[in-house]
């Protein structure tokens, strides 16, 4: 254990050049790894405290599960591999769904997805990764992932229609920052977007500043007991297909961006994943996974070192113990959330094509687009259906036609001799980096 957090010092700690790269086990002075710290807190901040804000749980709560998640990740895939937990988008729509029957329903949802993620990263640890590429293809992965970020399209707009005017002001923020800097600003487009946002929110006089006045500096999160209800699990069980993809997708990218075959960690990664997700689901945090955003960080910085992402957990923990911060993050008015949820969950639909699109994948054939095109109609139509006590809706009755409707025409064409290509069984995940050298931006 204390060889684990023991770094090597890379060179004099001070200095890098421009080929230099940090691994894993590396790190620079504290001084300049606390700041590397900082930008991975700063990187996964705005994404990580949208979720909550969408979905009605405490900002406080999931930051603190989250900084615990990221911690355990880095303990359990023994610092090789770097990321932060945040919040997953994934659960967004099952959690608002849940939450018509209570908080504690849906947090019951996240604990029950976080279980069998840690099952699932338990058995990936034994026996590999190719019977989940067998299961889903990438023209299953891509359908699915699409489908949750289009299903979300109605409740961006229910928030637009709060305040019009704030959600288009934020909205154009977002996509002039994006558009007009490059860099850390460029790659903060959407947390400065609801910051000038959520100025125009208060000029307006639509922001409520009581809680804020009113929550104290220091003290504990507002934990959520979870309620059983097994009926609300076909909402939030597709939820682990994304997960996994995502999980697979950060591990090969950090392969890519350090040279260094990471596939072992696989197992360990969704396991801890799962354990994360698990004890928000415990304690009324959001369900967590590992973040793109703080990908871009280590493109732009060549630096690799897990010692800046526990600097960045740490940072996140204490952070979580100050419920004015947290009532402040709360405060965020329904009009900026209009605004920057339009381009998010389009971006999370879009990166389903993403996967289509790097993976290659041919809608010449009849397979393919079929595959897609029934659950991506079911999923953005939101389909319902009752079985019993169980309510499936679009993300869930889509999921299943995916999975369905590949596999029985897969199944039939092989019967009938009919060649409709071998299954990959190396998909490339929707975080896979196709350079070869890591962006310098």
């Amino acid at each position: 254990m204390a060889g684990m957090f023991s770094w090597k010092l890379h060179g004099d700690g001070k200095t890098l050049g421009p080929k230099d790269v940090v691994n894993p086990d590396e790190r620079l002075t504290w001084l300049r790894t606390t700041g590397i710290g900082l930008q991975h807190i700063v990187a996964m901040f705005g994404a990580t405290f949208l979720v909550p804000l969408l979905t009605g749980f405490s900002p406080a709560t999931t930051l603190f599960f989250s900084a615990i998640a990221t911690m355990l990740f880095l303990l359990i895939t023994r610092n090789k591999v770097p990321s932060y937990l945040g919040s997953s988008f994934a659960f967004i729509a099952p959690i608002i769904a849940a939450k018509s029957m209570s908080i504690g329903v849906a947090v019951f949802g996240i604990l029950a997805t976080g279980i069998l993620l840690a099952v699932i990263g338990l058995i990936v640890t034994r026996v590999g990764t190719r019977w989940i590429n067998i299961l889903m293809p990438p023209v299953v992965t891509g359908t699915i992932v699409a489908l949750i970020g289009f299903n979300l399209a109605p409740a961006a707009y229910n928030n637009f229609t709060v305040s019009p005017v704030t959600a288009t002001v934020t909205l154009v923020s977002i996509v002039l920052i994006a558009a007009l800097f490059k860099g850390l600003i460029g790659r903060l487009s959407i947390l400065i977007g609801v910051l000038i946002g959520y100025i125009c929110a208060v000029i307006r006089g639509e922001v409520d500043f009581t809680t804020i006045n009113d929550a104290a500096w220091f003290g504990l999160p507002q934990f959520v007991t979870p309620e059983v209800d097994f009926s609300i699990l076909p909402m939030f069980l597709p939820v682990i297909l994304v997960l996994i993809a995502e999980n697979i997708g950060h591990i090969k990218s950090v392969s890519v961006m350090t040279g260094k075959d990471l596939d072992g960690s696989i197992g360990r990664a969704l396991f801890s994943d799962g354990l994360g997700t698990t004890l928000a689901g415990l304690g009324g945090g959001s369900g967590t996974t590992t973040y793109a955003e703080n990908i871009g960080v280590m493109a732009a910085t060549k630096v690799y070192s897990t010692a800046a992402y526990w600097i960045a957990g740490g940072g996140a923990l204490i952070l979580s113990l100050c419920p004015k911060f947290g009532a402040a993050v709360a405060s965020v008015p329904g009009g900026v959330l209009g605004g920057a949820t339009i381009l998010l969950y389009g971006m999370i639909g879009m990166l389903g094509v993403r996967i289509w699109v790097e993976n290659r994948v041919d809608f010449s054939k009849s397979i393919n687009i079929t595959t897609a095109a029934i659950p991506l109609v079911v999923g953005i139509a939101d389909f319902t259906f009752r079985i019993g006590e169980s309510t499936l809706t679009g993300i869930a009755v889509g999921t299943l036609a995916a999975l369905a409707v590949y596999h029985l025409i897969y199944a039939l064409s092989r019967l009938r001799g009919i060649d409709v290509g071998d299954k990959d069984p190396e998909p490339l995940m929707a975080g896979d980096i196709k350079s070869d050298a890591p962006s310098e931006e």
